[in-house]
């Protein structure tokens, strides 16, 4: 899959030399070529690259040959995995003492399953299981694996990531989690059987860019909202709370927007996250092609999903690309997520850099470009509140970590008490 940004707003397919490509609000993205003809001259057309393009980051796939160790044969299996010559020439050191690469598409109780050149195999993962919860290895890892014999076989090390889509875990320990490892799109299936939640969807986003993937929203169920011009405000909404981030609403039931969700995933290593019910499995059996993954149907009482997938799951499609389906998040809890968070609320790292101030808060500041916005209609107050609040949230998962920024937050703390203390007591005086 490859895409460029142009100025069309009009959604749909649309004519255009040789790659085939959808627009999406401006967001020209292509489906998959199926003759090499169309491949090459895609390839020509988009040499530029752009977030969802198969050409950017860490997808290229036009390392040359020689650097690729492994027999042609080998190489063109795992390419079906993600496989290119630059995990190639990582992995050197360790084809030479003889161990297999390979990604890992399961892990489960100590054990994890790999894909290999000579097919999917069970491997423990004890040399792979640090105390560090952020060093265990995780589906879509690349990793070293012992060659057939031992009993049991083990993983001996895993390649260095791109990317690791991070959350804040669910206990009271301070630990980040990795869901997903050398990820290029994050999907965030949001579904429109229930009232939008954007703020949650703020919270995805934040995460998706802080992993140094792509983001796409995408809005299942959409048969469930028939009145096409109810269905374009709700994707408004969603476009508002994601600035740069393509939006796509979708159904199962009669197809809509999946040719368009498809060019996105066959490029790369594609991530499907959002909270039970979201229809991120079906959106899996789909893209697949085949109910791979089980499914349920959601509660008629509130419409919330039941946990039907356990585990995180690395497929193949198809159509090329790689797709990783995860369980529902019922939290999504930062974790190291400043960038991120600067990302989301773009608009208002902007317009505070407007402000008088270089620390302002936008709270009671005067010239403040934040606030000012607020007041002209220009900004809405729900963003700023949001932004707020993942930012102290951020704030405090960070200074756990950190006794220097634990410090100065102690420090800002006291000052901002002896200015309320001032303003009262002049405030008092001023009474009296």
């Amino acid at each position: 899959m490859g895409g460029v940004t142009d100025g069309c707003l009009r959604d749909g397919r649309c004519p255009h030399p040789g790659i085939h490509p959808f627009h999406l609000r401006g967001h020209r993205l292509t489906s998959p070529f199926r003759s090499a003809r169309l491949r090459a001259a895609a390839g020509a057309t988009l040499a530029k690259g752009h977030p969802l393009s198969s050409t950017s980051s860490f997808t290229s796939s036009t390392s040359s040959s020689s650097s690729v160790s492994l027999s042609a044969s080998k190489s063109s299996v795992l390419a079906a995995y993600g496989w290119d010559g630059t995990w190639a020439d990582a992995f050197a050191p360790y084809e030479a003492e003889g161990l297999l690469a390979g990604r890992v598409v399961r892990v489960d109780r100590g054990q994890c399953d790999v894909a290999t050149a000579d097919g999917t195999v069970r491997a423990d993962t004890a040399f792979v299981t640090p105390r560090d919860p952020l060093r265990v290895v995780c589906t879509g890892d690349w990793v070293a694996v012992e060659p057939e014999g031992g009993i049991p076989r083990y993983v001996r090390a895993y390649l260095p990531r791109r990317t690791a889509f991070v959350r804040s875990s669910s206990s009271e320990r301070s630990e980040g989690q990795i869901l997903a490892a050398n990820v290029d799109h994050a999907v965030i299936a949001v579904s429109l059987a229930g009232e939008l939640d954007l703020a949650r969807i703020e919270r995805f986003l934040a995460l998706a860019w802080e992993s140094g993937a792509q983001p796409v929203v995408v809005l299942t169920k959409a048969d469930l909202v028939p009145d096409a011009v109810t269905r374009a405000h709700l994707v408004q909404d969603v476009e508002t709370a994601a600035p740069g981030v393509p939006v796509l609403a979708v159904s199962a039931q009669d197809g809509e927007g999946l040719d368009v969700l498809a060019a996105v995933v066959s490029g790369g290593t594609s991530v499907l996250i959002g909270v039970s019910g979201a229809g991120k499995s079906t959106l899996a059996n789909v893209l697949l092609g085949e109910d791979v993954m089980d499914v349920q149907a959601a509660r008629e009482v509130d419409g919330k999903g039941r946990h039907t997938t356990t585990t995180r799951n690395l497929l193949a499609l198809p159509g090329g690309g790689v797709l990783i389906d995860t369980p529902g998040l019922r939290g999504v809890g930062l974790w190291d997520a400043g960038s991120g968070v600067g990302q989301v609320f773009s608009e208002i790292e902007e317009l505070a850099g407007g402000c008088r101030f270089h620390d302002c808060a936008h709270e009671s500041e005067p010239e403040c470009a934040v606030l000012e916005a607020i007041e002209t209609g220009a900004l809405p107050e729900r963003r700023l509140e949001s932004y707020r609040k993942l930012l102290r949230e951020n704030q405090r998962i960070v200074a756990k970590t950190d006794a220097r920024l634990r410090a100065e937050i102690r420090k800002e703390w006291k000052r901002r008490g002896a200015v309320g203390k001032a303003a009262m007591e002049a405030k008092r005086g001023r009474l009296r």
